[in-house]
């Protein structure tokens, strides 16, 4: 499981060190690392970020401020000198409480925890959506497996179903087919695409990485929704 972290701290010296601990520990991908705090809130509102290590005493806006100006939360490790903020921190649920300094050991036994909270909240996702849907295409029904859809695209008056094996070109509605499919497993993420959430490998500046490394536009109007949604 690829976890991508965001580093908040004022002090160059802790950004170096936990950067260098990123580097060296396999699946974990950094995504910045910022000494503001207000910078911080910026990435956390338009980049999906998985792990948030973030130190407490900050100029402007302190780690625990920040933690709760923002709605969508990452897992977070606090990361700090001070050791009376612990009680603070664990109230705001987070996974752990790195004291410094701190070594290696310390900072893997802290993601370890982060990694297996992940993955029990991606084990408590719903599975795979059952049924199929029939559509009209080339004078005849077809049927396709819900979960077998990748993304569909709105093409004039058609649409075109891209599945894991084959493309369908249909006369259907895209808004028929968003009101038809499960919104716990499909998104609308652009006027002309819905996704199945669960082939979303991750986002690229206005676009969606699908498996098979299929890229997707997401609206900017949509791009909140888009990921409070997958990440």
């Amino acid at each position: 499981m690829n976890l991508r972290c965001l580093l908040v701290d004022d002090e160059h010296f802790a950004l170096a060190l936990l950067e260098k601990f990123i580097a060296d520990t396999p699946g974990l991908e950094l995504v910045s690392a910022c000494k503001s705090p207000i910078r911080a809130v910026e990435i956390l509102q338009s980049e999906p970020v998985d792990l948030l290590f973030l130190d407490i005493q900050m100029p402007i806006l302190s780690g625990t401020n920040l933690l709760r100006t923002i709605s969508r939360k990452p897992v977070t490790i606090f990361t700090t000198a001070y050791p009376q903020h612990a009680v603070e921190a664990f109230d705001l649920n987070a996974v752990d409480y790195l004291l410094k300094p701190f070594g290696f050991e310390r900072f893997t036994q802290a993601v370890e925890k982060a990694r297996a909270l992940l993955l029990q909240q991606n084990s408590d996702m719903p599975g795979k959506p059952e049924g199929h849907i029939s559509v009209k295409a080339d004078r005849k029904w077809v049927k396709i497996a819900v979960a077998d859809i990748r993304y569909i695209e709105g093409w004039k008056e058609y649409v075109k179903i891209f599945t894991v094996s084959e493309r369908v070109i249909t006369l259907e509605s895209l808004n028929n087919l968003e009101s038809t499919l499960p919104s716990t497993h499909f998104l609308r993420v652009h006027k002309s695409y819905i996704v199945a959430k669960d082939r979303v490998q991750k986002m690229d500046g206005d676009e969606l990485v699908l498996s098979e490394n299929t890229r997707i536009p997401v609206a900017r109007a949509r791009k909140r929704e888009v990921l409070d949604a997958l990440f």
